[in-house]
């Protein structure tokens, strides 16, 4: 999904890099080699400089993120990988005027500001609110002695200036909790 935006908003070609989570995190690097994947597959145009981790830091993603933007002044565009990957490469990029379109993963207060802002250009968000209630009510199932599906795929979802504020994207952002706690 990242892939595709990356694709769409640099119209297939560009240079980019990767600000990666950590070394031997599944699924991270799971997300990471898709984005990889598709770029190589769907968007030759587009060529991947630079893979750097961040570590899961903040600190350490700005700092990746800095080093990278002064070693290929030509860069179009940024994918980071998770919250803490994008948090940092948004703070790189604050302040600096340029043509360059992050793609991040993950939200958090922070990050909505960013993207409604324009600092961002999109968010790939999951939905942990249905992460977690699929997860009880399958547990709850289970000790009921029924069976349940080993893996539930909660397909992730883009959001940008366009869409955030949509109903449907504000109820996944901010569910209303009450009416499941009475």
């Amino acid at each position: 999904m990242a892939a595709e935006r990356m694709g769409k908003i640099l119209d297939g070609k560009g240079k980019v890099v990767i600000i990666a989570v950590k070394p031997g995190a599944a699924s991270t690097e799971a997300r990471e080699k898709g984005f990889e994947d598709a770029i190589h597959q769907k968007f030759p145009g587009i060529q991947i400089l630079d893979k750097r981790y961040g570590m899961a830091m903040v600190a350490q993603a700005m700092t990746v993120t800095e080093n990278i933007l002064a070693g290929h002044p030509d860069l179009d565009g940024i994918f980071a990988s998770n919250e803490s990957s994008t948090i940092g490469a948004a703070q790189a990029m604050r302040g600096r005027s340029g043509k360059i379109k992050l793609v991040g993963f993950d939200w958090s207060p922070t990050l909505l500001e960013d993207l409604s802002s324009g600092l961002l250009d999109s968010l790939v968000i999951q939905d942990p609110f249905k992460m977690g209630y699929q997860a009880v009510m399958a547990a709850v199932k289970h000790l009921q002695g029924e069976a349940v599906t080993k893996i539930v795929d909660l397909e992730p979802r883009l959001i940008d200036r366009q869409n955030l504020n949509a109903p449907d994207v504000q109820a996944q952002l901010h569910p209303d909790l009450k009416k499941y706690l009475e």
